[in-house]
């Protein structure tokens, strides 16, 4: 049994550092989208957000809602899949299956986000995004259990 290493010469680690750092700039993105989307409505959430020009306090404008459900949503699963592929990693599993599960997390979350906040489409192009995220996270959270319990 190899042990863990938190190096570059570890393809596990680094798979995981890639991953783990578009995910979190994938998270600072949406958080640019809902700032977008107030700025082109003219909607805040804060009275001193928009004094001084001919925006609008506004909790519940139907399009900033939804790219803040995006992000919500996001901060809900990434964080999550962040702990457990890095215990993941840690069980030392096949190189191909853990970019398998990578790949599959990290484009059901970009896709998840298109699908809600850019381009929303009709379900059930949103759940299955989420669903595929979700699965890769459970699957990877039995791994570990089964390697560790």
């Amino acid at each position: 049994m190899s042990s863990f290493s938190l190096s570059a010469d570890n393809p596990l680690f680094a798979l995981y550092a890639v991953h783990a750092t578009l995910l979190v700039f994938k998270m600072f993105l949406v958080v640019v989208l809902t700032a977008r989307q107030r700025f082109a409505k003219k909607v805040f959430a804060n009275p001193e957000d928009a004094k001084g020009s001919s925006a609008k306090v506004k909790l519940d404008d139907p399009d900033v809602e939804r790219v803040r459900r995006a992000h919500l949503n996001d901060l809900e699963n990434i964080p999550a899949f962040l702990f457990i592929s890095f215990l993941y990693v840690a069980t030392n599993p096949n190189l191909a299956l853990a970019t398998t599960l990578f790949r599959a997390f990290t484009g059901a979350r970009v896709l998840h986000t298109f699908v809600y906040a850019v381009k929303p489409l009709p379900q059930p192009a949103r759940g299955l995004a989420f669903f595929v995220g979700l699965g890769t996270t459970i699957y990877m959270a039995v791994q570990v259990l089964i390697h560790f319990w």
